[in-house]
């Protein structure tokens, strides 16, 4: 077992190369062991230079409505108004500190989301 950094792409296809052979690896094995210190590093490699940016608030309220079965009025119960809802869903409102604290609450979407400019 040679674990070392991932600093370059070259390194980054190695680690990933050799995480493909070992993926079955038992825990408790040099293997397994292996396998959780280059899943480690390969998700911090990718972390820091494939980041994945924050979903916009419109698209993540809808998405998360879909996922939850919720419609146009489930969503007016947790903003105010049928209309308000239609206007934030259609851009035309941006959401206050209240509606974004509702809609974490209900939907559970993180306010780091919520509270983006769109």
């Amino acid at each position: 077992m040679e674990i070392k950094p991932i600093k370059t792409v070259k390194d980054y296809n190695q680690a990933l190369e050799r995480l493909e052979m070992i993926f079955d690896a038992k825990n408790g094995t040099s293997e397994g062991d292996e396998l959780e210190v280059l899943g480690i590093l390969i998700d911090q490699y990718e972390n820091e230079h494939f980041p994945i940016g924050l979903p916009d608030p419109i698209e993540a309220i809808k998405f998360r409505m879909e996922q939850m079965g919720y419609n146009q009025n489930d969503l007016a119960n947790i903003v105010g108004l049928k209309s308000r809802a239609s206007e934030i869903l259609n851009r035309k409102r941006k959401l206050s500190l209240e509606m974004i604290r509702k809609l974490h609450k209900v939907l559970h979407i993180p306010t780091d989301v919520l509270i983006q400019t769109y």
